[in-house]
């Protein structure tokens, strides 16, 4: 009896953990990467009164914002050549400043005028934060604004650059911290130590400019997306576990759910993972054509993935078949992925205008709109009943 009620505790223990850990959102699209949110108390019918702050930021970026704990974590930089690295962190009731930690960058900061040194979206492991500007320098801090380390990557890799700037986001998982630096010169992927930015492991990967991220199909193992496929790589020794080379998209990332890979190649297509440890090449389920990305990333909600392309319409694939079921035209146009909470999707445009969208609607319904009249590239951030989206100045805090 003492042992049942012991299994009981420790599992009501695990759940707490896993619904406590949900609440934070740690990397680029969230926990796992797939910008869906467990969150159940979202504003729906948006008004003015569900803009609780706005804050000026000291810097430009379009990354996209972490929610840990009561903390907003974001990137900015500044200076006529976007030199000054920035590191802020934000009281999530208020948008108070907690602190703010500076550097100097040391790669080149060259990038087109619509984006930014402060592309990338930082991660975090739940002790510290990991952030790499388009600078290519690795900035690690723990949670109080302390350094841990720091690792400027042109100082051993100098021809790492292109012309238009980089904006892979970095992932941490297992000891490895996940950074993707590909490009038309020196293209690699790393894996670094979480806990000193030495390097574990380094990949030669395909030259050519992509700003695809790195997607975590499973603990220990991800997803590198480039311009011919994807390639699932174990974390801890770099290795190859299998690769799926019918090409790929290097704008809109992958996102995984429920064990199948939905790759922005060919339309979409999606790949289901087939056994425990991921070792064997996944099987293809479907390829659509029809599901014609944008820049936007594709999100999953029960039945259907969902796509945005260049027009700004919105298209509802079947998860199963691929087959179009419905599609809604949104006003665009949008950079910024879009992030799911229960049935409702979530965008924001370039031009700051928010919106809402029931999808369980027979054609799809936008309930929800709010005009921020702000210039938004990155994706917005949930956690604890808000909604944060950054522009390019400020960042915006969304809630009933």
């Amino acid at each position: 009896m003492k042992l049942h009620l012991m299994k009981i505790l420790i599992t009501l223990s695990l759940v707490l953990s896993f619904q406590a850990l949900s609440e934070d959102w740690t990397h680029f699209r969230g926990p796992i990467g797939n910008g869906v949110s467990t969150e159940r108390n979202l504003p729906i019918k948006l008004s003015e009164k569900n803009l609780k702050w706005s804050i000026p930021l000291p810097g430009r970026g379009l990354s996209g914002a972490l929610v840990l704990g009561d903390k907003i974590i974001l990137t900015c930089s500044s200076g006529p050549t976007q030199t000054r690295l920035h590191i802020i962190a934000l009281d999530a009731k208020d948008g108070g400043t907690v602190w703010h930690r500076q550097f100097w960058a040391t790669g080149r900061t060259m990038c087109h005028s619509k984006t930014s040194v402060a592309a990338p979206t930082p991660c975090s492991d739940g002790k510290n934060i990991y952030a790499v500007f388009s600078s290519n320098d690795v900035i690690c801090l723990d949670l109080d604004g302390n350094l841990q380390w720091l690792r400027g990557l042109t100082a051993d890799y100098a021809n790492v650059s292109n012309s238009l700037g980089m904006s892979s986001s970095p992932l941490v998982t297992a000891n490895t911290l996940v950074v993707q630096v590909e490009n038309d010169s020196e293209s690699y992927t790393l894996g670094l130590d979480k806990h000193t930015g030495i390097n574990r492991w380094r990949l030669d990967r395909p030259k050519a400019a992509n700003w695809t991220s790195p997607i975590l199909l499973r603990k220990g193992l991800i997803g590198l997306q480039s311009k011919n496929g994807i390639d699932a790589i174990h974390t801890k020794d770099g290795s190859k576990a299998w690769e799926y080379d019918e090409g790929a998209s290097t704008i809109p990332s992958s996102t995984v759910l429920n064990g199948v890979i939905y790759v922005p190649s060919h339309g979409i297509t999606a790949l289901e993972l087939n056994n425990a440890d991921a070792s064997n090449t996944p099987t293809q389920l479907w390829q659509s054509t029809r599901l014609q990305l944008g820049t936007a990333s594709p999100i999953v909600i029960g039945k259907n993935v969902f796509i945005t392309n260049r027009a700004g319409v919105l298209t509802a694939g079947d998860t199963k078949t691929g087959e179009r079921s419905w599609q809604l035209r949104l006003k665009g146009p949008f950079s910024a992925t879009p992030i799911s909470a229960g049935k409702y999707l979530y965008f924001v445009n370039e031009a700051g205008l928010l919106q809402v969208v029931d999808t369980e609607a027979e054609e799809g319904e936008i309930v929800g709109k709010l005009n921020l009249n702000d210039q938004i590239l990155g994706s917005p951030a949930v956690g604890k009943g808000a909604i944060y989206i950054r522009s390019n100045t400020k960042v915006y805090k969304i809630s009933k």
